[in-house]
């Protein structure tokens, strides 16, 4: 009998444990960085045509994103109503709840590139040297009709991210990665025998790319055991509750998401629109802050699946767990970000170094170096909001989270008008600014998820 408590208290400490944790986050993590590499190679190999490609990819490719972002937050919301229906144990309604999302996803389409010209309004407020915008609007034209593809593959991906099949998830990611990656090498400079498309080929190997990790994740999806385990087949309609569902507690994210990248959008086209020295060291800082940022993701992800998997199963002290080993998984990433951005900066700034000697790059650098230095500081702090936001969402504080998230990244955006654009301060300056809000802000969220409002929301009935 002691023997048979002593597993029964092994087995509950397993739940929610770091193992659990690692286990559903490395392949997202995997997944992420495989995004990651992929848009940080794509802005590498333009970067041997010139800065100005480098910096037109970055923001052409932010605002193509920046375009789907609500609906893309409002479908990722599938992730946590999946956990929660398979931690109840119902799971039927998982498949049901995909159908639904990938409804949202065709119906967004459309609306998505109607709203092209706004883009290119934007563009033009900024006032961005013509060597830059030209380049900039190509980009993000030809990216804006692969937006289709992102978002029915994000749906997809939400329900293996939801039942905690996540390999399946890394092995589309990889398959996007690894296509893009090759067709980009190959189009941006015209190798055997292709013409040189410079960035116009950078669009169409991120376009096939995600194509082909679509036809992955769907076909995983339709295989015969899947179809069978969560009756695919009775999902291909529409359920009022389910799409009430998925509406009232995904649409603060897809709200959050789109106000916070165009946040983001707006602070770097502030950064650019200094002149391309300032928008060169900016563009290498946040590049290099993508490869901090995503694979972080893919830890809030797995925290939202076991927070929504737990709380569906009714066990928030369960719960609390996986958020805790989410704190201790993330920290141990973000030391080693934290490391090689204090005492490496010169070598990361080097990675973009024009294939031909440009003085822009020159005068950027020691701006970029001084960057990257104190992105290190909240690099340590954005693990602690990455899991907690995460937790929140799973538990179904979505309203709550949405607000915090909008607030934070609206306040930089006057801040940092005034402090570079109106003071005409310098870049550094700004930047100071911009991780100093970042690290007071986690107070609020810590503050929100130690209150404990969380454990008494319910999202499925």
């Amino acid at each position: 009998m002691k023997t048979d408590h002593r597993q029964d208290i092994v087995r509950v400490r397993a739940r929610g444990g770091v193992r659990e944790m690692v286990e559903i986050a490395l392949p997202i993590v995997v997944s992420q960085a495989c995004y990651t590499l992929m848009i940080f190679t794509d802005r590498l190999f333009l970067s041997r045509l010139g800065p100005e490609m480098m910096n037109a990819s970055m923001v052409g490719g932010l605002t193509a994103f920046m375009m789907i972002t609500f609906f893309l937050g409002l479908t990722s919301y599938t992730t946590a109503l999946v956990a929660q229906y398979y931690g109840a144990g119902r799971k039927g309604s998982c498949a049901v709840a995909v159908s639904q999302a990938v409804i949202v996803a065709v119906i967004a389409f459309p609306f998505i590139l109607l709203c092209r010209p706004l883009a290119h309004m934007l563009f033009g407020l900024m006032g961005i040297s013509p060597e830059q915008s030209v380049p900039q609007k190509l980009y993000f034209d030809i990216l804006l009709y692969g937006t289709g593809i992102v978002l029915v593959r994000n749906c997809f991906s939400s329900f293996f991210s939801g039942v905690g099949r996540t390999k399946v998830v890394m092995a589309a990611a990889v398959t996007a990665m690894s296509v893009n990656i090759g067709l980009n090498y190959v189009l941006i400079f015209g190798k055997f025998g292709m013409p040189a498309l410079g960035i116009r080929g950078a669009a169409f190997g991120t376009i096939t790319g995600s194509l082909c990790a679509l036809a992955v994740l769907a076909g995983t999806y339709y295989k015969k055991s899947n179809r069978k385990k969560y009756n695919v087949p009775s999902s291909f309609r529409y359920d009022r509750h389910v799409m009430n569902q998925l509406l009232k507690f995904g649409y603060p994210t897809g709200v959050e998401m789109f106000l916070n990248l165009l946040a983001f959008n707006i602070v770097v086209l502030i950064y650019h629109s200094r002149g391309l020295v300032t928008a060169t060291a900016a563009t290498i800082v946040f590049n290099w802050d993508l490869v901090a940022f995503l694979p972080m993701i893919g830890v809030e992800i797995a925290v939202t699946s076991l927070v929504g998997r737990y709380m569906g199963a009714k066990e928030p002290d369960i719960a609390h767990r996986a958020v805790m080993s989410g704190i201790k998984v993330g920290m141990l990433y973000s030391l080693v970000v934290f490391v090689l951005f204090v005492f490496f900066p010169w070598q990361l700034i080097s990675v973009f170094r024009p294939d031909v000697a440009v003085e822009v790059f020159a005068k950027a650098a020691p701006t970029a170096v001084f960057m990257i230095r104190l992105a290190s500081l909240y690099v340590l702090v954005d693990v602690m909001i990455f899991v907690l936001i995460g937790a929140l969402r799973g538990a179904g504080d979505t309203f709550w989270a949405m607000c915090y998230s909008i607030c934070l990244h609206w306040v930089l955006v006057p801040i940092l008008f005034v402090v570079l654009r109106v003071f005409g301060m310098s870049a550094e300056a700004g930047w100071v600014v911009l991780v100093s809000i970042f690290v007071v802000s986690s107070v609020f969220v810590y503050s929100r998820y130690r209150g404990g409002a969380w454990r008494q929301i319910e999202v499925i009935s």
